[in-house]
Order: C-alpha cells, then structure tokens, then sequence
C-alpha cells in the first residue's frame, strides 16, 4: 500500500521537512547508538534506546516522503513506512520492527527483564545497517534534506 494511499485513509497528513529537522533526527539516532551499546546499561534499557533509533530512522524516511503519522498507531505507521517508501525489500524489516515496538512496549510499561543481551546486539546491529541504508536512500532521493 502506498504512503498516497495511507493519506487517503487518514493515517498521515502532510508534513513539510528541512534539512535542519532531518539532521536533528539523524542526530538523535548516532546519539541514541552510541547509548545503546553502552554495557552499563541494563539490556531492556539498550534494547529500548535503539529502537528509538529505528523509529527516528522510519521518521525520517516519512518525513522525507512529505508525511507525518496521525496519532493514532503513530509508531505502528512510522515502522511501516520502512516498507511502503524503501519497497518490498524491506517487508520483513518492517516486520522485525513492529515486533521491537510490542517488545519494547512492554519492557516499558509492563516487565522488567524481557529483552535479553542478545535482542539488544541483534536490535543495534539492524539500527546500524539500517542507518546506513537511509542515509544512502537520502542522498539518492533527497540530497537537498542531508545535513
């Protein structure tokens, strides 16, 4: 389904972006790296860090793309623009993501303990990789929005 579509649906509404608030959410997701992988930290706290990163990474692919969420299932949206503006490539990607959202969600609301070492390391690898892939996807599609 495509980003038209989820406007036409009421699920986004127009959003005009500047290279300033694309470089500030790029900031927020080297920042928010860097703190994930600190070993001081608890795992759900790692793990929770860098799905902010993924998220402000999905964001800026849809603000790229002229879109913001509505608020409701604004995160669900966001994490599923990964797949409607880099393609079908990128479907189980956004997949993995939305299982980080419900994992997350209750890591923070409901238990301690749920993520583990490991869901954390394998959370901040993809960030990584994902990172990579938009700022390529930037530069391709909006230089004019890269910092």
């Amino acid at each position: 389904m495509s980003l038209q579509t989820w406007f036409e649906n009421g699920w986004l509404r127009p959003h005009q972006t500047s290279k300033d608030e694309i470089g500030n959410l790029l900031g927020i997701v080297y920042r928010d790296l860097e703190d994930a992988s600190a070993k001081s930290l608890s795992s759900d706290w790692q793990f929770g860090i860098a799905y902010n990163a993924a998220l402000k990474l999905c964001t800026c692919l849809l603000y790229a793309e002229g879109f913001r969420p509505e608020k409701n299932l604004a995160h669900y949206r966001t994490l599923q623009a990964l797949h409607a503006v880099l393609g079908d490539a990128h479907r189980n990607d956004a997949a993995y993501l939305d299982a980080c959202r419900m994992k997350r969600n209750t890591l923070e609301y409901d238990i301690a303990g749920v993520a583990t070492q490991a869901d954390a390391d394998e959370l901040i690898d993809y960030v990584q990789e994902l990172r990579e892939t938009v700022n390529k996807w930037l530069k391709e599609k909006h230089l004019d929005l890269m910092p």
